[in-house]
């Protein structure tokens, strides 16, 4: 067993790969590249809201509130585009910023943990979103959501534009990670607060500035989404939360921080993807597909709760 331990970076691949072979053999018409294709686009504004959970997970907290995040940008959008056109979309990722700040203040400052914070921080948000809406979906016209949604709509070079934006937010996330200070002071901080805090690094910056960021891809999220749908509602992203969660998870990212990345929620997002379509295709009605995804959710965390350096998440 100890010589197979250098292969747990790449488990999640190989499970992607046994994954897609598997539900092939079932049903070959899931191996064409335009299904996989679609699998990915469908997948890509989940797989944004997840790359802001990596970041969260990474220094050992959790962030409940993206879904409700996600929303209130929705309807920040929906309401401003038609007045203020693409300036609109900067405002909504803002608000969503300004949000994970509280989440971070109160989880980094008022040390209070970070579920019950983010938690808090997403009913505020949730009922913005029921207040501002009037408590109703806000509709964007057509061609406005064609003049400054475009590059979420459509495709370009044969792919969907959901896939093109969800990667040039995944490269950003990854040198985010793995090139800069700001990334080495997140593992640290992810391995142990006391430790970091000893070497001089400001432990709560750095998780204000994980909140803040984290917030703003839920943000993003919920402007591509209402691209998508054309309208901004306060339940946009209501069955978003626990994929993003479970997708940085299944990829191996550890709950309890310093351990994972993006990357990493790269193959979590496409496993939950193939899970869930697969299982369609193979005949798994509804109520045995939530079996299969919660025992799997279950057995990943158990696995990765093997693997971390500390017991509790912060």
């Amino acid at each position: 067993m100890v010589r197979l331990r250098f292969l747990n970076p790449y488990l999640p691949w190989i499970a992607l790969v046994l994954a897609i072979l598997v539900v092939g053999l079932f049903d070959a018409r899931f191996l064409d590249p335009m299904t996989l294709i679609g699998l990915m686009a469908d997948n890509a504004t989940l797989f944004v809201m997840a790359l802001g959970m990596t970041f969260v997970i990474y220094v050992g907290s959790v962030d409940l509130s993206m879904q409700s995040v996600a929303a209130v940008a929705s309807i920040v959008l929906a309401l401003l585009l038609p007045g203020y056109g693409l300036a609109a979309i900067p405002a909504a990722i803002v608000i969503g910023g300004l949000l994970g700040l509280l989440s971070g203040f109160v989880h980094g400052k008022l040390r209070i943990p970070s579920f019950v914070a983010t938690l808090a921080t997403g009913g505020i948000a949730a009922t913005a979103a029921l207040w501002i809406s009037g408590q109703r979906a806000i509709g964007i016209a057509g061609d406005v959501r064609n003049d400054t949604l475009g590059w979420i709509i459509g495709s370009t070079l044969g792919l969907p534009n959901e896939i093109w934006v969800s990667l040039v937010v995944f490269i950003l996330a990854f040198v985010l990670e793995q090139a800069t200070p700001f990334g080495k002071m997140m593992k640290a901080v992810g391995c142990s607060e006391p430790a970091a805090t000893v070497s001089g690094i400001r432990v709560t910056r750095i998780k204000l500035a994980v909140f803040a960021l984290a917030s703003a891809f839920a943000a993003l999220s919920g402007i591509m989404l209402a691209g998508r749908l054309s309208s901004g509602t306060p339940t946009i992203a209501n069955e978003f939360l626990l994929p993003a969660i479970a997708a940085v998870v299944l990829g191996g990212t550890s709950l309890t921080g310093g351990n994972g990345g993006v990357l990493r929620t790269l193959a979590g997002t496409m496993l939950i993807a193939v899970f869930r379509t697969g299982m369609t295709f193979v005949g798994v009605n509804a109520l045995a597909q939530q079996i299969v995804f919660g025992t799997i959710l279950i057995l990943a965390v158990c696995l990765n709760s093997g693997h971390a350096p500390k017991g509790v998440m912060k």
